[in-house]
């Protein structure tokens, strides 16, 4: 399907709240632990806060950067710097002083918004650049402050975010992100999702993340429901605040969702009022997904990344239950295609590198000139580094990203593909394998293994186990059992630190 819609339908991001208002000022909006915001009260405070940020120097085009756990004035803040055509920069508040210090030197930030909690991180990352807003501050000019009298026009071309990677793979790099893209992925997201006025949803993944705000966030406010952002993931709380508000949908990574199935309060929850959880950053463990779906949850998983605002692909709601790692087919407004021997192909055939197109593509990094125009082939296809099999009905699987194979003897080792065959172990509770070099193979694999509390490794069972499901060569030469994997801030494992931990030694890796 092509996908070049009309540049005049999308708004700026920063009239959302006043044009929701409209229709329906006195509906919740934003959903806190003392209050809730209806849109009329959101639009006007967001006015309130775009008129102090101007009277601080934000104009169009400039940075502003913002640290701190999700809360309502996170959201508050995005929609006010949007407002004045300024570029929100939100900043992972896990990070060490150093990081914080490198993106805001690196985005130019021109003020820097922090919560209380944030204090100390700021303090010690960013002592020279300006900062405003601290939460009492924050209160006051959105409550009491004077209106914004005139905003400048804001189109879908104007840059709206940046949005470093994860870093995984190498120093963090922002994605640019338009009003347009973000507002075509939310129309994408609708598409496959079913979102209505009276919905209220859960903003679990962090808002300095693609997913916190793409997901469902956005899709949500477009709709008129409400959301409710929560400051730090609680497997517990979230049960519990399911039952207790009526929530009714929530984005998660695979961890989540599998931290929820073993809390105490799974038997126990409420969860009639759920209708939507999306998931994405890999496969859901088959048993995790049976949990949700005896309790009447099916879950949806999604593929993207960041780049692409950042749906790419969903399950629809129905699902099949032939296909439980699919990530389903493309977004309604999303082109596909293959990257074979550097030259773009159909989907169908044998694994390659998927390229995606679409109004919710990014158009490059911020002032990475090089690095952009190596992420695009053929114009506007965007490289997403992710080995993809397309069956003939449209249906993907991921089968690994590009830079995670492994080429041992010649033979490409796919590590999802291994691990997803040793979480089917009992006492497996995650496994993460990277390439290790060798004398004889170039590479081989070596597995961290994840045990689940008071499990111990038995070798020999899982070495059979795996010789039972895989080709000889897809088999690790290393089997090292840890208490937990490393991950990112949104769950994701850190394979850069497996593979600087992965040192062939006598007898194995450490």
């Amino acid at each position: 399907m092509s996908a070049t819609p009309r540049a005049a339908l999308v708004p700026g991001l920063g009239t959302w709240p006043a044009r929701r208002a409209r229709a329906a000022a006195h509906r919740p909006a934003l959903v806190g632990p003392d209050r809730t915001l209806t849109y009329g009260e959101l639009a006007a405070r967001v006015d309130r806060l775009a008129a102090d940020l101007r009277a601080r120097g934000v104009g169009p085009g400039d940075r502003v950067a913002q640290v701190g756990v999700n809360a309502v004035s996170v959201l508050e803040t995005f929609f006010a710097v949007w407002r004045l055509g300024a570029i929100v920069v939100p900043l992972n508040h896990r990070l060490a002083p150093a990081e914080i210090a490198y993106m805001l030197a690196d985005s130019g930030a021109a003020l820097l918004v922090a919560g209380e909690d944030a204090a100390a991180l700021v303090a010690a990352a960013a002592p020279s650049c300006p900062v405003t807003w601290t939460d009492t501050g924050f209160e006051d000019v959105a409550s009491r402050g004077p209106a914004l009298d005139d905003a400048p026009d804001v189109g879908p071309e104007s840059p709206a975010i940046l949005l470093y990677t994860s870093g995984t793979t190498g120093r963090p790099k922002a994605a640019v992100l338009s009003h347009g893209n973000l507002t075509w992925n939310t129309i994408n997201q609708l598409a496959d999702t079913d979102v209505t006025s009276t919905d209220r949803a859960l903003c679990i993944a962090p808002l300095f993340h693609c997913v916190g705000l793409g997901q469902i966030t956005l899709p949500t406010l477009l709709k008129g429901g409400s959301v409710e952002p929560l400051p730090r993931f609680d497997p517990g709380a979230v049960l519990a605040r399911i039952g207790a508000a009526g929530i009714t949908s929530f984005s998660a990574v695979p961890t989540m969702l599998q931290m929820m199935v073993e809390d105490p309060g799974w038997e126990a929850a409420e969860l009639g009022t759920l209708h939507t959880v999306l998931y994405g950053g890999s496969p859901v463990q088959e048993r995790v997904a049976r949990a949700w779906l005896e309790r009447g949850v099916r879950l949806q998983q999604g593929y993207g990344m960041t780049e692409a605002s950042p749906g790419v692909c969903m399950v629809p709601r129905e699902g099949d239950p032939g296909r439980p790692v699919s990530v389903g087919v493309p977004h309604f407004f999303t082109d596909t295609a293959m990257l074979r021997d550097g030259v773009r192909d159909d989907l169908a055939g044998e694994p390659a590198e998927l390229l995606v197109r679409g109004p919710h593509v990014f158009g490059g990094y911020w002032e990475r000139p090089a690095e952009s125009a190596a992420a695009f082939v053929d114009g506007d296809w965007f490289r997403t580094g992710d080995v993809l099999r397309v069956d003939d009905d449209g249906w993907a699987d991921v089968v690994d990203r590009v830079k995670d194979v492994i080429i041992s003897g010649g033979e490409n080792v796919y590590p999802a593909e291994v691990e997803a065959v040793l979480v089917r172990r009992d006492e497996v509770a995650d496994a993460a394998v990277v390439g290790v070099p060798d004398e004889r193979w170039g590479e081989v694999g070596a597995a961290y293994v994840q045990l689940r509390p008071g499990r111990e490794l038995d070798e020999e069972a899982l070495r059979a186990h795996l010789e039972a499901h895989l080709a000889r060569y897809k088999i690790p030469k290393y089997l090292v059992a840890v208490d937990a994997l490393p991950r990112n801030a949104t769950g994701k494992i850190r394979r850069v630190e497996l593979r600087g931990r992965a040192v062939p030694a006598a007898g194995g890796v450490r």
